[in-house]
Parts: structure tokens; sequence; C-alpha cells
């Protein structure tokens, strides 16, 4: 039996995982969670196989960051990132995390469930889109966007200052201008603006 932990603040959702995976008979839903700290709680005090995690939960702790604690547990379950989101900055801080598997909220049934038994294996579960982005960045690693680089973009995207993202990721100003002009010249842009628009347009990250 595979034990399962849902952690989704949304409750609509939590109730229509249930009613998918319930239809399992391999699967057993012992805990669900509805806020981040709660799932990484959960996960470390329940017998938990695999957390189903998505990754924005409003306010408080992100679902990377929950990931992270979960996957740093001894013996901890398994994480199977489920989200609406599909962007590289997404992606990459889940599986920088340690996520085993990512999955899009709109994926059939039949595909949910056999990456649940794929996480549970200790194997990677990647959606087939999901996998394709992070094979062109692998084909094409001289363009694609690291992740400090898509960290420091989304603070531009947040409207920060070059001062403002050296403190908040506790770089030098001078690191921050590198970033950005590699940034410049990986999108072809030649502005912070330019630059948040081609990176949105091109999924890279999210829009706000």
């Amino acid at each position: 039996m595979i034990r399962l932990l849902l952690a989704d603040d949304h409750p609509v959702v939590r109730a229509g995982l249930r009613a998918v995976l319930d239809a399992e008979p391999d699967f057993a839903i012992v805990a669900e969670a509805a806020t981040a700290e709660q799932a990484v709680s959960l996960a470390a005090a329940e017998s938990v196989d695999v957390v189903l995690m998505d990754l924005q939960f409003g306010a408080g702790m992100h679902g990377a960051e929950a990931t992270a604690r979960i996957a740093a547990l001894t013996d901890g379950p398994r994480v199977l990132v489920l989200t609406t989101y599909d962007t590289d900055a997404d992606i990459l801080a889940a599986v920088e995390a340690g996520a085993s598997g990512y999955l899009l909220k709109d994926a059939p049934p039949e595909e949910l469930a056999a990456a649940v038994r794929t996480a549970a294996s200790g194997r990677s579960a990647l959606a087939p889109a999901i996998a394709l982005r992070l094979m062109d960045r692998l084909r094409a690693p001289s363009e694609a966007l690291s992740r400090r680089e898509l960290e420091v973009l989304q603070l531009v995207r947040d409207g920060l200052s070059n001062a403002e993202i050296a403190r908040q990721l506790f770089l030098s100003q001078a690191t921050v201008k590198s970033h950005l002009v590699h940034i410049y010249a990986k999108l072809g842009v030649d502005s912070r603006t330019s630059a948040v628009a081609a990176a949105t347009s091109r999924g890279l990250m999210r829009a706000l």
C-alpha cells in the first residue's frame, strides 16, 4: 500500500485528488495539509510514502521550500509536485529542492496514478512537457537562464533595485549587474523591462 499526503491550500482540489486517488486499490490517503508548514510537520510525523505537493500556498512557506525540508528528512517520503505552473523558474526550484517528480494539475487520472507509483518506487516522475523543457535546457545550456539568473530576474519583475536585489540574495551589486548582463545577452534584450517581458513570454517565469 502506498501511503499519501495531499498538500494543497484549496479544499476543492484536495477533495478532487482524494476522489481520484481513492479509486486506486494500492493507495491510501493518510493525511491532508492546507499549508506548506503543515505538510512538513505531517511528513515528519506520519508514516507517508509520497507527498503530493502544490507549489503556491498563498501566505507562508513556498512549496519548493517545503519540498527541500521534506527531502532532507531521514527516510522521509518522496515528493511529487502537482501544480498549475510550468515555468523554468518553478521547475528548477522544485527539482533542485529534491522533488522526485513534477506533474501538472491537468494531467489525466491514469497519468497521476502512474506518477505516484513511479515516485514511490524511488524513480523520477516527470510530466512529458516538463521533461521536454529540462531536455531543452540541457541541449542549449549557454542560452538557458541559470537558477540564480532566474531569481535575479524575478526580483527585477517585482520592482526591486539592484541594491535591493543584492541585499535580498546576499550578493554584491557588482554581481547583480553581472547577472543582468548575462540575462540580457541570453534573452537578446537591452533593458530590464524587455528582459522581464521576454522571460515571461518564453515561459521562464510567471507573470505578475
